[in-house]
């Protein structure tokens, strides 16, 4: 899993409450298990009319968005299905940060998962960021991972707060393959040591 620790991008301002993983990622894109190619299905339902084309009036297809790292977003961001694909969905985008004043849980834990950093904010933090976000072109945004800060265009900053478990595997880009990594040394000592021990097993 690639590290997270400062992120500089656009972000796109989604002010929108109770987006649920269906709509973040349509139940036509759940036949996959790979996590690359589904980015072109994220939002889908908002971002293409019904005959393919794009959706200009949409956030993302705009532009100045189309490029954009960061999402600001309302309130209850991820709720609905556990459905894993929309972390990978943002990520396949291009989607490594999603700020909010509150997320669905499973989708909460499935960013830290997957590499993506979800804020959570306080109501009078996310009107600031998303009026920052606003601004097109001029939406960028620093995040700063170990200082645990969210830095404006005008050089205004917000603290947040992250579990200092999640912090730290993001930080090191660990996923819970890589946090089994970490222990190699002591499982193949207990491997060895099990074998002769128990050579029946």
């Amino acid at each position: 899993m690639e590290k997270f620790n400062k992120l500089t991008g656009v972000a796109a301002p989604l002010p929108v409450v109770n987006i649920d993983t269906d709509m973040i990622i349509p139940k036509d894109y759940l036949k996959t298990i790979k996590r690359t190619g589904l980015g072109t299905g994220l939002f889908a339902e908002a971002r293409y009319h019904e005959d393919g084309s794009l959706n200009m009036e949409f956030v993302l297809n705009k532009p100045a968005y189309q490029n954009a790292k960061i999402l600001v977003a309302g309130d209850n961001f991820g709720c609905g299905s556990s459905r894993e694909h929309a972390p990978w969905a943002l990520l396949d985008f291009g989607i490594r940060c999603v700020i909010s004043t509150s997320f669905a849980d499973i989708f909460y834990n499935n960013c830290f998962k997957n590499g993506i950093l979800p804020i959570v904010v306080s109501p009078e933090d996310l009107e600031k960021l998303i009026d920052d976000a606003q601004r097109g072109s001029n939406a960028v945004l620093t995040v700063d991972l170990e200082a645990q800060e969210i830095s404006g265009p005008d050089g205004g900053k917000i603290s947040f707060d992250i579990d200092a478990f999640k912090r730290h595997c993001l930080l090191n880009g660990l996923d819970d393959i890589g946090l089994t990594l970490e222990k190699a040394a002591s499982i193949d000592s207990f491997e060895k040591s099990n074998a002769v021990s128990r050579p029946w097993a």
